[in-house]
């Protein structure tokens, strides 16, 4: 069982940045894969980026240039830095592992102002 709680998210000006964490603890061995997904209002929830155990990353078209990942092992924490941050990034951020099955954080919410 993994548990994963969220922090970091708020209220910044299009232009900004704003840094997410997703912290896993609980009985697990291997974190295959960590991962955002984001939901904004009246839309479906879309990928925005992962990173493998193996330190290999992945971003959503939408985010690249902008976003990064980075981690610390030790605290079995992950960050998903976010960039030039535009109204179109608003949404609830959802961090996830993958293990031996798919666990989700509480979510955060982004809100950038224009």
């Amino acid at each position: 069982q993994v548990r994963l709680v969220e922090s970091g998210g708020g209220l910044a000006q299009s232009g900004g940045s704003l840094r997410l964490s997703c912290t896993a603890s609980g009985s697990f061995s291997v974190i295959n894969h960590w991962g955002w997904y984001r939901q904004a209002p009246g839309k479906e929830r879309e990928f925005v980026a992962l990173i493998t155990a193996a330190g290999n990353t992945n971003f959503a078209d939408s985010v690249e240039g902008r976003f990064t990942i980075s981690g610390d092992d030790a605290a079995n924490t992950k960050y998903l830095q976010m960039n030039d941050l535009k109204p179109e990034d608003t949404a609830i951020y959802y961090c996830y592992v993958f293990t031996t099955g798919l666990s989700w954080g509480q979510g955060t919410q982004v809100t950038v102002s224009a």
